[in-house]
């Protein structure tokens, strides 16, 4: 994606905002916030790190918590660049965990849950990469909180962005899921399956740097959708 395109882009995406006069939050709670978008703090979670690589691809064994990492700090550039405050869970390649002892998965995960509480957090992305044993499975997929209709939105805002990427080889439905990072919280929270790095196609895109920056943009273009 070409670099002039994705601004241009970008400017379509706020105008659509900024066109509606407020930044609508009924779902949050919120009858009606500015369109200074420095309001909304969004919390964006690189999945695993440290010793927890998550999957691996299949034919270049790259980590998954690196390309979650790098997504990630593409999606933080949109979000500041438009005007957001945004918080990273993870501000590195390492864990959250202290030291690699028993039970350290569960410490990573609750001080995640900690620093969504302690900000404030107006939603939550989880950026993560999927596997499946069969290997022709392809594609982005959107997961969130079955209780949380709010949720439900943003997830399906984010999916439908994702399937209008020109890569997109097929198109999914959003779906729910039992996950702690969608539970830990009661702000609209969605996981994000980047694509499989069970399939070699799918993990040639994600470990390029071109489509990382695309993805990213489409998991901004539906969080911001959402608000609109």
């Amino acid at each position: 994606m070409k670099l002039f395109i994705v601004k241009r882009s970008l400017l379509i995406v706020l105008a659509v905002i900024l066109a509606s006069g407020a930044v609508i939050g009924i779902c949050t709670g919120v009858a009606a916030a500015s369109t200074h978008n420095s309001g909304k703090v969004i919390v964006i979670d690189a999945g695993h790190g440290g010793v927890d690589a998550g999957v691996r691809g299949v034919v270049t064994s790259t980590k998954e918590s690196d390309i979650n990492f790098a997504i990630s700090l593409y999606l933080r550039g949109y979000f500041a660049d438009a005007g957001f405050t945004v918080v990273m869970t993870r501000k590195n390649q390492g864990g959250l965990y202290g030291i690699a002892t028993t039970g350290f998965k569960m410490r990573d995960m609750k001080k995640r849950k900690q620093i969504i509480e302690d900000c404030n957090a107006d939603m939550v992305i989880s950026v993560h990469q999927n596997f499946c044993p069969i290997p022709s499975r392809r594609g982005g997929q959107v997961f969130y909180n079955g209780s949380s209709e709010c949720g439900k939105q943003l997830a399906e805002s984010i999916q439908n962005s994702i399937n209008g990427m020109e890569q997109a080889v097929r198109k999914s439905a959003a779906l729910t899921g039992d996950y702690f990072m969608l539970k830990c919280t009661e702000s609209p929270s969605v996981i994000v399956e980047c694509g499989f790095l069970s399939n070699a196609d799918d993990e040639a895109l994600l470990i390029s740097a071109e489509y990382q920056k695309a993805v990213a943009y489409a998991i901004f273009k539906g969080a911001v959708s959402y608000y609109a």
